[in-house]
């Protein structure tokens, strides 16, 4: 008897026609290294692969159909209202091996370049504050996911990935198989996630402890407290009602203000009075992060990370101030910015070490390095020097991370990877 013939189904808004040339027919366990990026696995709840694809890297997981259909729609809800999270490209069923026996689903989803798992971050070169870091970026995601109305279920560093972001960390969401999308959370909805990230990330941390990988005088329990802490601290900015007696109306621009220097925009504010006219309550009703980030696009074009835009912003201005062009119309001062400070640098990079970090990275590194070297020799060191010191000096040393995919957590300690920093991806 011929064995059963595949009749896969292809779920994806922007079907890639390589897909077909997958071996669909083959287990992912199984699936030949040919077929497979040069890359390093990462930890899982599934089997996932990564495979080049069209010039990009896509995730490969093995899932069941009706959690593969289910995330697959999250996923892509979440993309539509801009939140941070892997991107989705497609689901596929309707798989059989060459016996005719039905395999798993697959749940497929963009590489996210650049991306760094929390235990990569703790294999070497580990600065005594990355743990903060990394609780601080996956507060202001949970905080951005509530926000949206969506419940993640299952908050831990292992379903998040973290990108650079100028000296911190933006965080992303890899994993939403337990999530759900509501208009809005109640407290209790917010408050179980929270509960469950900070037992989540006392676990991870004592797993890395055990396992040598963190010291053991590192309060896992009080950095677990640290992200309720920390999450509060940001909602209560975002979202608490402010009173105030109506003279002190400049009040209303106070906290504005205030959060965007947190990183947000008001999108609505409600303010209201009481009857006698002499009380003021103000409440944000909208508020969406990215404060810099776009006002940077808008001026240049450039699409970075948050910090890494106020990095730059808080440059052009300096540039600004130097070339005397205050009262010149931004957009033209940053125009100039853009072509005269930035591309320059940026480009001098030499070819085969541009994977190594984002261009906006790069750049904040370069004004560190800047700062250093000008320290260090008492004087204005110009960018071009700056540069030709951090193409010979540091940039080598640095791991690629456009390449790496991830590590199991036993393979940290052997790998050479990582000569200097701590550098890889993970897809949970």
């Amino acid at each position: 008897m011929s064995p059963t013939p595949q009749r896969l189904q292809i779920t994806a808004a922007n079907p890639d026609p390589a897909l077909l040339d997958l071996p669909w027919q083959v287990p992912l366990e199984d699936w030949p290294a040919e077929t497979l990026a040069a890359l390093p696995r990462g930890i899982s709840r599934h089997i996932v692969r990564f495979v080049r694809l069209s010039g990009r890297v896509i995730a490969v997981k093995e899932i069941g159909e009706t959690v593969a259909y289910r995330e697959y729609e999250l996923l892509r809800q979440l993309d539509r209202i801009d939140v941070p999270s892997v991107v989705p490209v497609g689901v596929i069923t309707g798989r059989r091996d060459p016996d005719g026996e039905p395999l798993e689903a697959v749940l497929i989803t963009e590489h996210l370049q650049f991306s760094l798992p929390y235990r990569a971050l703790f294999s070497q070169s580990l600065r005594p504050d990355t743990a903060t870091r990394l609780i601080d970026a996956l507060a202001v995601l949970l905080v951005r996911l509530h926000l949206a109305g969506f419940y993640w279920g299952d908050v831990s560093l292992s379903n998040t990935l973290f990108r650079r972001d100028a000296e911190t960390f933006a965080a992303y969401l890899v994993d939403a198989e337990t999530g759900d999308l509501h208009d809005t959370l109640t407290t209790g909805q917010r408050e179980y996630d929270l509960e469950v990230a900070r037992v989540n990330i006392i676990g991870e941390l004592m797993d890395l402890q055990a396992g040598e990988f963190l010291e053991e005088d590192v309060d896992a329990v009080a950095i677990g407290n640290a992200l309720a802490e920390r999450y509060r601290e940001l909602w209560r900015a975002l979202t608490e009602t402010e009173s105030f007696g109506y003279g002190e109306r400049w009040r209303v621009q106070a906290r504005i203000d205030r959060l965007n220097d947190l990183g947000f925009d008001v999108g609505e504010l409600d303010i209201t009075t009481d009857v006698g006219g002499t009380t003021v309550q103000i409440q944000p009703k909208v508020v969406d992060a990215g404060h810099h980030s776009r006002r940077l696009m808008r001026l240049t074009g450039l699409d970075v990370q948050e910090n890494q835009a106020r990095r730059l912003l808080n440059d052009l201005d300096e540039y600004r101030a130097a070339t005397d062009r205050q009262r010149e119309d931004e957009a033209f001062v940053a125009h100039d910015w853009l072509t005269e400070v930035f591309e320059p640098a940026v480009r001098a990079v030499p070819r085969d070490l541009r994977h190594k970090l984002e261009p906006a990275q790069v750049f904040h590194e370069l004004l560190d390095h800047r700062w250093y070297l000008s320290q260090q020799h008492g004087r204005d060191v110009p960018m071009p020097e700056v540069v030709k010191s951090y193409v010979k000096n540091i940039l080598p040393t640095r791991p690629d991370e456009d390449a790496i995919l991830g590590v199991q957590s036993g393979d940290i300690r052997d790998t050479d990877m990582f000569p200097q920093v701590e550098d890889d991806q993970l897809l949970g």
